[in-house]
């Protein structure tokens, strides 16, 4: 099951892996901030493909969340505030990447990262237990 990228189950095992990774925060001192905001932005990708995989809308190569919460909207599913938040997140899927100009990421934005994509990921994972037009977490 860990490789079939058609089991929704198996886009949320690679969604929790990036949180993992995300949420161990930086252990060492060339651990980037932005590094972790990459992973953040990858676990709520990969929970809201998963969503759309299980509910079998079709989803194009992108790193957008906005787009992908659209896709989930227009099929249908209720999307909470915070999973709508969560298109912030989008931005460190290219710019945190690779050196930029840009300013460091700040602890207070990689803290928002984390809480977003926790968010994200464990409502996704409801959604899924329930398998129903779930749209809540609490």
């Amino acid at each position: 099951m860990r490789r079939d990228p058609t089991n929704p189950r198996t886009w949320l095992l690679r969604a929790r892996s990036n949180l993992r990774r995300a949420a161990l925060g930086p252990q060492h001192p060339e651990v980037f901030l932005e590094d972790l905001c990459w992973d953040a932005q990858q676990a709520a990708e990969k929970a809201l493909k998963a969503l759309c995989i299980h509910r079998g809308i079709a989803f194009p190569k992108t790193h957008s969340l906005v787009r992908l919460v659209d896709l989930l909207d227009k099929a249908g599913l209720h999307m909470p505030t915070e999973v709508k938040e969560a298109d912030v997140l989008t931005r460190y899927a290219v710019e945190a990447c690779y050196p930029r100009l840009e300013e460091e990421v700040t602890e207070a934005e990689y803290q928002v990262a984390l809480r977003l994509a926790t968010y994200v990921v464990e409502w996704a994972e409801k959604v899924l237990e329930g398998g129903g037009n779930q749209g809540n977490a609490e």
